[in-house]
């Protein structure tokens, strides 16, 4: 018997059941702090959830349409092999079902039950990372969820979202991660003086992003570049290869003036165009790419 048939032997039908009103509560902030759980929807964080299940168990439940199931080969692998061992309740549902479950508009036949994965910022710090970015006060789930697939694109040890962001966990901050909540260590909840202090104790200097800032991010670039090539560069005040500490402030007002205070550099992405300014999603992936970069280039051999 294959899993579909297994899973069919009990499908889930009935939208009202008391269990499916379980996981689509898990779309509210104090049921998903209260049970430390919170939903992984669609097929990409679903496959995600399950990767990284098989490494260190982070999955309660994951329930499939048997389109899906049919559709993503994938799933269905890692599902045999999460069931091995019985360590992930797994069940197929019907399309009504999976769509009372799921927080999206268009449910896409899959949805992960997950074990909340944030761990404290001083354990973030203490394995000395090479690039983190800080989220402070950020409230769109949208914009949450974009930096955090940025900085996992970008290679960066880590995210921190300062007290005040909105929840990683929100379903909306989960789908725009598009599965990179599950590749890298995030903290949230942190006290952002108590944690640059931390972070420049493990090395790292502290960026603010500022649109009006006094230091030009193509500068900073252009001289580390230089600076690989091993000629004689002008000091553009920050070396961008070393461990850096990137803030980002909330879409509405920015960094505060206290916020940027703590930074070593308050740091521009140059405009060359008309656009008044860049989003804090758009201008965090700039700044990490740049810096991520920069620490390539100079870890490779001369």
């Amino acid at each position: 018997m294959n899993l579909t048939e297994r899973l069919a032997a009990q499908p889930m039908s009935n939208p009202r059941a008391d269990r499916v009103k379980d996981v689509a509560g898990l779309a509210g902030r104090s049921a998903r702090s209260k049970r430390g759980l919170f939903l992984a929807e669609g097929p990409q964080n679903a496959r995600e959830a399950l990767a990284r299940h098989l490494e260190s168990p982070c999955v309660d439940a994951v329930y499939v349409t048997e389109d899906a199931l049919t559709r993503h080969p994938d799933i269905a692998g890692l599902l045999e092999r999460v069931a091995e061992d019985r360590s992930v309740f797994a069940r197929l549902v019907t399309r009504d079902v999976l769509a009372a479950m799921s927080d999206a508009v268009t449910p896409q036949g899959v949805v992960a039950v997950c074990r909340t994965l944030h761990v404290p910022a001083e354990t973030v710090l203490a394995a000395r990372p090479r690039l983190v970015a800080v989220l402070a006060r950020v409230q769109d789930p949208g914009n949450a969820g974009t930096v955090l697939r940025a900085a996992d694109a970008a290679g960066a040890d880590a995210l921190v979202l300062t007290a005040g962001s909105v929840d990683v966990y929100n379903p909306k901050t989960v789908r725009s991660t598009a599965g990179s909540l599950f590749h890298l260590p995030v903290a949230v909840g942190a006290d952002l003086p108590a944690l640059l202090d931390t972070a420049r104790a493990a090395g790292c200097g502290v960026l603010a992003a500022d649109g009006h800032g006094d230091v030009d991010l193509d500068r900073l670039q252009d001289a580390s570049a230089v600076r690989a090539a091993g000629l004689d560069v002008l000091d553009a005040g920050y070396d961008l290869a070393r461990p850096t500490v990137w803030l980002f402030g909330n879409e509405a007002q920015g960094l505060s003036e206290q916020e940027k205070a703590l930074a070593d550099h308050r740091v521009a992405v140059p405009v060359h165009g008309r656009a008044e300014s860049l989003n804090v999603g758009t201008a965090a992936t700039v700044c990490l790419y740049a810096s991520a970069r920069a620490q390539r280039r100079g870890a490779r051999p001369a």
